[in-house]
């Protein structure tokens, strides 16, 4: 076994999510009432958070984690794929007594899915598991989160980064609403269409761009759109946007594509890249992703970034 990386030491902190990938391959979605036979079924690691930190690991940050799993055999799954990552994994509480979360995924013949998700002992994270990890936050330059974990350990995780200097990265999946407390503390969001969409719902009809000058205007320094195959824009403030094509690639599934952007941008700005490299980078990482089955499993390698972009 690897051994574990001092938790102080980290390059990239996140607030994670985990949750075991229950994946069935299907035709097509299920209408209410349907059943229809699965031609594969998985079990494999899962939760965007985690899914982040494997990935900007993978791109050659030192990575940690403040998270909450269950004392079963899907959170010492999570436990051994983070040692087998080299993350750092001192601020991971295991709760004695609860189950830790679980993702159920639908693929499509199409290389599309659908997930419910339950956060299981995830639900319980807080301020105190943040307050706990002061130091490895004081010490770190990218602190990132999704929506998946209670918006309180993510807001005073990003409170106490950003009185260490650290940027900070919000992935808003799934979408909700968006305190502002927690928006004035984001150094760049990025959602993808459909939850920009919905974080601007007050802007009544409003355009993609619309929508994205309102979040810069409620806070976050910046918006960081992704398209899916289509590839990204960022907004901010005062500043026209930029367009960053996407890559055509052959599609086996989509899953884990919007992490591993996630966890590939936070460890290309952890590398001290400007935010416009640090979008290129992210996006090549994504693209590769999709060519390959499963979340963690599809996630490219530093060097297989570095080969494509070249």
């Amino acid at each position: 076994m690897m051994k574990e990386m001092a938790a102080e030491s980290c390059d990239v902190v996140c607030v994670a999510s985990w949750n075991a990938d229950l994946v069935s391959h299907v035709a097509r979605p299920i209408a209410r009432g349907e059943t229809l036979m699965a031609s594969a079924f998985a079990i494999s690691p899962g939760g965007k958070g985690s899914n982040a930190a494997v990935a900007a690991a993978r791109q050659g940050a030192r990575v940690g984690l403040i998270a909450r799993i269950g004392d079963d055999d899907f959170g010492r799954m999570g436990l051994e794929l983070w040692r087998a990552e080299s993350i750092a994994t001192g601020h991971v509480e295991q709760a004695v007594g609860e189950r830790s979360g679980v993702a159920q995924i639908l693929v499509y013949d199409d290389g599309d899915n659908s997930i419910a998700v339950h956060p299981g002992a995830g639900a319980g994270l807080g301020a105190r598991h943040a307050q706990a990890a002061q130091a490895m936050l004081a010490g770190c330059r990218v602190v990132m989160a999704s929506c998946e974990v209670p918006l309180e350990a993510t807001c005073e995780a990003f409170r106490l980064a950003r009185q260490g200097g650290a940027l900070t990265l919000l992935n808003p999946a799934p979408a909700r609403p968006l305190p502002q407390e927690l928006l004035a503390l984001v150094d760049v969001l990025t959602p993808n269409e459909s939850e920009l969409a919905q974080l601007a719902g007050s802007v009544q009809g409003s355009s993609p761009e619309a929508a994205a000058r309102h979040l810069l205007a409620c806070g976050a320094r910046a918006v960081l759109v992704t398209l899916g195959a289509s590839g990204c824009r960022l907004y901010r403030e005062g500043q026209a946007p930029v367009d960053l094509p996407g890559r055509p690639m052959p599609v086996r599934d989509t899953i884990g594509a919007g992490d591993t952007f996630t966890g590939a941008l936070a460890a290309a700005l952890a590398r001290g890249q400007a935010l416009e490299q640090a979008m290129r980078w992210a996006n090549a990482a994504a693209a590769l992703s999709v060519t390959r089955h499963g979340a963690t499993a599809g996630m490219p390698s530093q060097a297989e970034v570095a080969a494509l972009l070249a």
